[in-house]
């Protein structure tokens, strides 16, 4: 287990305004085991060819994603964007 946390970027409000609690649930779960990886989530989704900056993950099957940003010097992964097609 790392000392790593996660939060949204700017704000829940801002990156999780008007979707359905379940799509949310699974972000947090999400951002739960991103976090629990620390500096290695700068390698998870996609880009598939480099490491750090924004990076997107697949949730629910493909019908949306998440965009996130892992930071090592705040030990924390900022949810920066949420895009959900369902």
């Amino acid at each position: 287990m790392t000392d790593w946390t996660w939060e949204y970027n700017p704000s829940e409000e801002y990156v999780a305004d008007g979707l359905a609690p379940g799509v949310v649930a699974e972000v947090e779960r999400l951002a739960t085991e991103l976090a629990a990886l620390g500096v290695d989530a700068a390698k998870v989704g996609r880009p598939l060819d480099r490491e750090g900056g924004l990076r997107e993950f697949d949730i629910l099957g493909g019908r949306g994603f998440i965009s996130f940003l892992s930071v090592p010097r705040h030990h924390c992964i900022y949810i920066c964007n949420i895009t959900w097609y369902g």
